[in-house]
């Protein structure tokens, strides 16, 4: 197994439109990061957020989830209440070849501010745009920008192709367009 560079990763959407849309280089200049890195692809946050709410005292419960657990907005940002977390959804879509695994991994400049970014991995064959989760650990209400950098995609060879992908299993999160929630 191996971790791919950025030259395999440019072959790979040229070939495969793996990342769309796709933005070649860094982008920086006052905002938090985005595009191809070295071993990695900084994907951005869209502006779609369902932000997690406790005013109907729900319990949390993966099989059996509440949607009014949650309050949709559509914005430039999105302020996550103290000790919450908010849903979101990635900009680019992913298609992820049959031999690799994606891990995901927050930016350091959300983690620093105490803003933790969960993905789990993007299994061979899956395809879609990517729910990403933002807690904020403080004590404080915490900010997310929307089109700009939120997490790095590191994408990782397999030694050969597995027996059966995420897409001939026909997974339940395959192609989700937009914030997806829990799904038994």
């Amino acid at each position: 197994m191996s971790v791919l560079s950025d030259k395999w990763i440019k072959r790979m959407v040229r070939d495969t439109k793996m990342i769309s849309p796709f933005v070649p280089k860094q982008k920086r200049k006052s905002k938090i990061s985005f595009g191809l890195s070295s071993y990695g692809y900084d994907a951005r946050v869209s502006d779609d957020f369902k932000i997690f709410t406790n005013v109907n005292s729900a319990i949390v419960d993966p099989k059996n989830f509440k949607t009014e657990s949650f309050v949709s907005k559509k914005s430039k940002i999105c302020i996550i209440p103290p000790n919450s977390f908010a849903l979101a959804r990635t900009v680019e879509y992913f298609k992820i070849p049959e031999n690799v695994m994606v891990i995901c991994l927050g930016k350091s400049t959300y983690a620093r501010c105490g803003i933790i970014v969960n993905v789990t991995p993007l299994e061979p064959g899956w395809e879609g745009f990517v729910t990403l989760e933002f807690s904020n650990t403080t004590p404080l209400p915490a900010k997310i920008y929307a089109n700009e950098g939120a997490a790095q995609f590191v994408f990782i060879k397999g030694n050969e192709k597995p027996e059966v992908s995420y897409s001939k299993r026909k997974g339940k999160y395959m192609k989700q367009k937009g914030v997806t929630l829990p799904k038994i």
